[in-house]
């Protein structure tokens, strides 16, 4: 139990981390900076949908012959529209943004931005339950290795995530402590929703490569919706992809190592 423990907040560490910047940075990030760090993070999650949770899916339903994709096909779909769903009924706000994304709301414009990131930060907490829930049931081929593959993943680009909440809280006015506290904030609904996944082991067993698939459509949409775009706006730059490549080889190598 301390191993799927620790498995749950490695990624709440990371983002901790990454938060932490804000104490020995003295200015914003500069916007090639977080080009480069969204595109990080959106490589990594690409590369953790397909080698950590869409093939083991696949794999975990090859009894079922030519039709082995179908559990996969509708966990991902499902994933899509779930976060689809979020999208239209959280009010929240992208850094760089100023248009509200989803219902009208009082809301500050702080909760909002926390919100943002804490809203794509369920499906990754769900990819490290669902995976840990795995290799407690002994269920799927799911090593401890591959396990922390995935949550080492997650962790590193939850860095880069931590660091474009806090300092633009700081930019806006926000005391250090302050900002802090709120982008590591953001992160904590990882081990939250990462450990319900784990407590219903007994129920996700049976549909473990639906939920893995699942878990792979809600981090892609993410991916689509918010990172790629980010990642690509204002003037013209190659450093995003490019970052979106190391990102999807490190976590590519990783899982393949340790799993």
């Amino acid at each position: 139990m301390s191993t799927v423990f620790m498995g749950l907040m490695i990624p709440f560490l990371g983002t901790t981390l990454g938060a932490a910047c804000v104490f020995f940075l003295k200015n914003d990030l500069k916007i090639s900076i977080k080009r480069a760090l969204t595109g990080f993070a959106a490589g990594v999650m690409v590369a953790a949908s397909i080698w950590s949770l869409i093939i083991p899916a696949i794999d975990q339903s090859s009894d079922k012959g030519s039709f082995a994709f179908l559990p996969a096909f509708i966990g991902f779909w499902a994933g899509i529209l779930f976060l689809l769903l979020l999208d239209h009924i959280i009010p929240h706000l992208h850094v760089g943004i100023d248009q509200v994304e989803g219902p009208k709301s009082k809301l500050t414009r702080t909760a909002m931005l926390v919100l943002a990131v804490t809203l794509h930060n369920i499906p990754e907490g769900m990819a490290v339950g669902v995976v840990y829930a795995g290799l407690m049931s002994g269920s799927g081929n799911i090593t401890a290795g591959g396990a922390l593959a995935l949550a080492l993943g997650i962790a590193i680009q939850n860095f880069p995530e931590g660091a474009i909440i806090s300092m633009p809280l700081y930019a806006e006015g926000k005391n250090k402590p302050k900002s802090f506290v709120l982008g590591m904030l953001s992160g904590a609904v990882e081990p939250v929703f990462g450990g319900l996944t784990v407590l219903l082991t007994a129920f996700i067993v049976p549909a473990m490569p639906y939920l893995l698939s699942f878990a792979a459509g809600a981090m892609l949409y993410v991916v689509v919706e918010e990172l790629i775009p980010e990642m690509s706006s204002g003037e013209h730059s190659n450093i995003g992809v490019i970052a979106f490549a190391v990102g999807f080889s490190l976590m590519m190598a990783l899982d393949v190592a340790l799993g």
